[in-house]
């Protein structure tokens, strides 16, 4: 039974209100609690100093989660690993600081205060950025940047199918070229053009093309599912929650509880996290993100293929002249 305009009138009024209202909230209340929570760091080095340099830390209480190691070239290891953000290393002449600007140059610059904070008046601490952001990107600007307009890519692919009546595995299909050809040309732009991304080539194109998949697949399941109200469910979860959820332009331990938590279960948090780690970190620490991937892309699929097998409902729109021969059969 459809709607009369008196009631369209009154869910317009509402609806946009707290649609726009839900976005302010998803994207300005991360933004405004940012602050370490459980940052992985580590302190390298021999008692007592090195006990000094993690009480420091410690007494910030539940802002950083210390690791210990021995000496500068396990610090270093964990940093390539993806273990830890950075660490301080105690030596004879002082702290020393290592960063991974890659990694997030948030953290980097918010560790560098911390270490300096706390060093003697008038010394200077000297800091080796292990895992450097590229030359052509020393902000990870690109990096940040690019999650929403993959999103954006992956909602289109979804909505573009349901719309177009693509079922089963044409739509299968559809999605999966549609990411495909993402994946390769914003690689083609963000390593090849820009120089932003300096890791395999094709790795990279290949976990793109995993992260428009991942989120154009359950667009497209939600709506074989649900009829069109699924695409608008799925850009929901997708782009107003996803993005700002994933911490992507500055790091996952900053953002409240449990949002840090719930943004790395979604598509876009685990899509910038594996691309940071196959662009910048030979893949380290990139398991968990690209399986989180690969489950949301699976199910998706799943979904479209089940809603698929669903008779399509009866064109609704059409004229009565031209619906009456059929029903009269």
């Amino acid at each position: 039974m459809s709607l009369t305009p008196n009631r369209r009138l009154v869910g317009v009024v509402l609806l946009v209100p707290l649609v726009v209202t839900l976005a302010l909230w998803a994207f300005a209340w991360p933004a405004a609690r940012t602050a370490p929570r459980d940052l992985p760091v580590a302190i390298a080095g021999t008692a007592p100093a090195a006990d000094q340099l993690q009480q420091r830390f410690e007494e910030r209480d539940g802002a950083f989660e210390v690791h210990r190691y021995a000496s500068e070239a396990e610090a270093r290891d964990a940093i390539e690993d993806r273990t830890v953000y950075g660490a301080v290393v105690a030596t004879a002449k002082g702290p020393e600081l290592l960063t991974a600007s890659a990694g997030s140059t948030v953290v980097a610059q918010l560790l560098r205060e911390a270490v300096t904070a706390g060093a003697p008046a008038g010394s200077e601490v000297p800091v080796t950025d292990v895992v450097a952001a590229p030359a052509a990107d020393p902000r990870g600007a690109v990096l940040g940047s690019s999650i929403l307009p993959l999103a954006i890519a992956g909602v289109a692919a979804g909505a573009a199918v349901t719309v177009l009546g693509l079922r089963g595995a044409r739509a299968g299909v559809a999605l999966l070229g549609v990411a495909v050809l993402v994946g390769l040309l914003a690689t083609a732009v963000t390593d090849s053009w820009l120089g932003a991304l300096t890791g395999d080539w094709w790795s990279e194109a290949g976990t793109v093309a995993l992260i428009v998949l991942a989120i154009g697949a359950p667009v497209a399941g939600l709506a074989a599912l649900l009829g069109t109200p699924g695409i608008g469910i799925g850009a929901l979860l997708m782009v107003l929650l996803g993005n700002p959820f994933s911490g992507v332009t500055s790091a996952p331990e900053l953002l409240p509880r449990p949002i840090a938590v719930i943004g790395q279960l979604l598509p876009p948090g685990a899509g910038g996290s594996a691309l940071r780690s196959v662009a910048f970190f030979d893949g380290a620490a990139a398991g968990v993100p690209v399986l989180t991937l690969g489950v949301w892309a699976v199910l998706g699929l799943v979904a479209v293929l089940v809603g698929g097998r669903r008779r399509p409902a009866a064109d609704t729109t059409a004229p009565a002249s031209a619906r009456e021969p059929a029903l009269a059969g």
